[in-house]
């Protein structure tokens, strides 16, 4: 809820641009990206620079060339994006202050019990992978979502639409068991029910059905937090769309934009 008190709080009136990191968030992140190369020629423009410009990309939602001159270029941010997506480190920098927030929060580093959901966004022409989503009525693709039972994201995919819920979650669980191998239960809606996800891993799948008598809107228990999560991650214009033209891409920015979140966060509990 939006007080005076927190609007204080969460205020990033002082920074050149509301995307920019401050000391305390740049000090959590520095250590969890990977060094520069010894060898080859100098780095033009600091590591922080580079995370600034990727962010503003991120939150702005704007073109990589339409970069304000006091950031990186476009061709300087987007390498660095390109390397990075490669390597899967917006997933392990996730990873990495995920952990540190569940135990800031008193909690053990790794979940036993998730939810998960997907949510179906409209593509661009970029071009790229995508399908109908029948369902949604929804030509792009899907971001499926397993999160912790605060909303933090764990697992995240982007995929055609057209793939159904139900065969999009076995590879999801399967992803999470290297990551998570504590995760006892996961908590899904009607879409999941049956065997294939089921049997897709040792995982016991609990599905969240509305009441008999219900009629209209209601928040469903547990079913809610992921789509806290959606709603998070969506306050970053480039999300509103998936204006990716690669699955990597796409995948890239939901990490990174729940990374923000956590960055925030545990930046502010300091």
């Amino acid at each position: 809820m939006w007080t005076p008190a927190t609007r204080r709080q969460h205020s990033r009136a002082g920074l050149r641009y509301e995307t920019d990191l401050t000391d305390a968030e740049w000090r959590l992140v520095e250590p969890l990206l990977p060094a520069p190369k010894r060898t080859g020629r100098p780095l033009s423009w600091p590591l922080r620079e580079i995370v600034n410009a990727i962010f503003y990309v991120m939150r702005g939602g704007v073109a990589w060339r339409l970069l304000p001159s006091d950031l990186p270029p476009k061709s300087t941010t987007y390498r660095w994006f390109s390397a990075w997506r490669d390597d899967g480190v917006f997933e392990a920098l996730n990873h990495a202050l995920l952990m540190v927030d569940r135990e800031r929060s008193g909690r053990s580093a790794s979940p036993s019990a998730c939810i998960i959901d997907s949510q179906s966004v409209k593509t661009s022409e970029a071009g790229g992978p995508r399908g109908y989503d029948a369902g949604k009525k929804v030509m792009g693709r899907k971001r499926h979502a397993l999160v912790d039972s605060d909303g933090r994201g764990l697992v995240l995919f982007a995929h055609p639409a057209s793939v159904q819920d139900r065969d999009g979650a076995g590879p999801l669980l399967a992803a999470s068991r290297r990551p998570f191998p504590f995760i006892e239960k996961v908590f899904a809606d009607a879409g999941y029910q049956g065997p294939r996800v089921a049997t897709a891993t040792r995982i016991a799948v609990e599905i969240v059905r509305r009441k008999p008598n219900q009629i209209g809107f209601a928040v469903q228990p547990r079913r809610w937090v992921v789509e806290r999560f959606f709603a998070w991650i969506n306050r970053n214009r480039r999300l509103w769309k998936d204006a990716e033209a690669t699955i990597a891409s796409a995948t890239a920015f939901l990490y990174a934009a729940a990374a923000m979140v956590l960055i925030r966060r545990i930046a502010r509990s300091v």
